[in-house]
This record gives structure tokens, sequence and C-alpha cells, in this order.
């Protein structure tokens, strides 16, 4: 993360956030994918991990899923997931940029005593804008890790965005975005305001972690900084909102069920609610909470790599101007 002295504050434009969200979303997904799949795999599965389930393990679900459906599978649903995290990444690092020079330039003495719940609050906003843009692409794509690959639904992105629309209606593109916005916003908050209380109040005070820049007035954390503050920022945003990326999750295959009658029991809910309340009655509390090994492993790896990529580009951009 690039800190500014108080005398000399160059910023990126907007045009220049939303490229170097882009590049990160982009690289994130690309090596983090397989980790989705899993984390997908385990949240969609009713029965009990280790009593009769298909899944029990990380490591028996890699296994069964390339013997059965081959390799490709771990990356299943990869276009969609790719617009997702390009679009994502476009308007949440923007608006995030954007809105952050806002309140800097607003009431300076504010933002410096306030900076921590600004960056929570500036974080939660800017994601929840990214997440209604880019909800859609976030549906098809769980459509297309969740099918059955011997008993396919659909035959790639094209087809399954179509096929919804045309069978369900525009707003099956939207199904889960109650619970997904309740997480995403908190998530979000949580991470950014990790991120810069580790880089901006503790690492940055560390001569091991200060990069030497030929930049004036300006000091800056080493890649392994900001890969450190954004894998523990990862950690503890996801582990606080995790539930609700479950019950998101099997709200958008409501309606997909009979594709995937190999995988077990499948559940029908009205809604939230009514998919909270089943999650627990049938299953228990800490159904709440399946996939949580391969999904905060796929956090840490994903928040490490989104923040590290991104401050890394802007860094680039700032040393040219």
């Amino acid at each position: 993360m690039v800190h500014y002295a108080q005398n000399s504050k160059p910023e990126v434009s907007v045009t220049q956030s939303a490229f170097a969200g882009a590049v990160s979303g982009a690289v994130t997904r690309a090596i983090a994918q397989p980790l989705d799949v899993l984390k997908i795999r385990f949240q969609l599965q009713l029965e009990p991990i280790r009593n009769g389930s298909k899944y029990s393990s990380v490591f028996q679900a890699v296994s069964s899923i390339i013997k059965e459906e081959g390799i490709s599978t771990l990356w299943s649903g990869h276009i969609p997931a790719q617009m997702l995290s390009i679009s994502f990444g476009v308007v949440q690092f923007s608006v995030y940029e954007k809105l952050t020079q806002m309140c800097q330039k607003t009431d300076p003495q504010f933002y410096i005593a306030n900076k921590h719940w600004i960056n929570f609050s500036v974080g939660a906003i800017a994601a929840t804008f990214a997440t209604i843009t880019s909800y859609p692409f976030d549906t098809v794509r769980t459509r297309l890790i969740a099918e059955q690959k011997t008993n396919k639904a659909y035959r790639g992105f094209t087809d399954a965005l179509f096929t919804m629309i045309r069978h369900e209606g525009q707003i099956s593109l939207f199904k889960g975005l109650v619970p997904t916005i309740a997480q995403i916003a908190p998530y979000a908050g949580i991470q950014f305001a990790v991120y810069k209380l580790f880089t901006d109040n503790i690492l940055n005070k560390i001569a091991f972690f200060q990069r030497s820049t030929n930049m004036s007035s300006t000091i800056e954390t080493t890649i392994i900084a900001n890969a450190f503050a954004g894998s523990m920022a990862g950690f503890f945003s996801k582990t606080a909102v995790y539930p609700f990326d479950v019950i998101k999750k099997r709200l958008q295959i409501q309606g997909f069920q009979e594709h995937r009658k190999a995988f077990g029991r499948q559940m029908y809910c009205r809604g939230t609610v009514h998919c909270i309340f089943l999650t627990i009655s049938e299953e228990g509390f800490l159904a709440l909470y399946k996939g949580y090994g391969p999904s905060i492993l796929k956090a840490v790896v994903v928040s490490a790599l989104h923040f590290t990529v991104y401050d890394e580009i802007k860094h680039m951009i700032l040393s040219i101007r």
C-alpha cells in the first residue's frame, strides 16, 4: 500500500484505479478459481461431511472431481468468474479511491481522526456498488460450477445466461442478492479496514517491511508486507460473514436442482429466511460453515493477491507519473 506524507499526496485517477482493479481481479481469479469450485461444491452439499457425503475433505473432493468429471472442472465457470472479478474490481477500487479522495479533501482532520471507520464505510459502499453491477456473472458462475459435468444443463456461459433469462426470467440472475449484500458490505468494510490498519499503522513502521523508493515524500511497504496484510484482511473478513455466503449459494441454484441429483439431497426453499431455517433445522447450525476450510484458504489467497497486485500497479502508475 502506498502511503503519502501530508505535504505530498499523489493520487491515481478513477480510470487508473479501474485499470488496476481489473488487472488485479483477473490475475487473482485465474489463480484461485479451483478453490472457489471446491468451496461452492461443499456449500451446496446437504449431507453431513464425513457421514455418507459425496465430499468429505479437500483432498478427497479434488480427487473425486478430477476422476469423475476431469481436471478442467476445477475451472468450471471460469469465463463468467473472470467477468465477475474484472467488473467487480473495476467498480470496487475506482469507487473506493474516489470516495476516499473526497473524504480527504472535504475535511482532512476528520479523515485523519476517523480513518479506520472511514475505510470501513467507504469499502462497504464500494463493494455494494460492485456487487450489484457484477452479480449476474456470479449467479451464472455458480450454476456452471454446481452442475454435474456428466449431466450438463448448459453448453457454456452464453447458453447459461440466455437459458436462465428465457426459462426463469431476468430476476433469476439476481437470486440471492439480499444475503449477498448483507455479506459483502461488512465483508469488504472489514477487509479494507484491516488491510489499511496493517499497512498504514503497523507494517509501514517496521524497517523490514519498508521498501526503498525514489518517489519523494513517500513511505511504501513491500510486496511481502502487502501480501501479509491482505491475507489477514481476507481471514478476518471471511470468518465474520461466512454464513451469508452459504445461504447465497443455496439460493442461486433454486430451480436448478434436477441437474444436481447425483450430488445427493437437494434443498428447495422460498427465500433467504426460509433457506436459513431449513439449513439449521435439517443440518444443524454448523452447516452455515460448510466449506469453511477451502473458503478461508481461498479468502486468504485471493485477498492477498487482490490487494498486492492492485497496489503494485498503482505504484507503477505513480512511478511513471
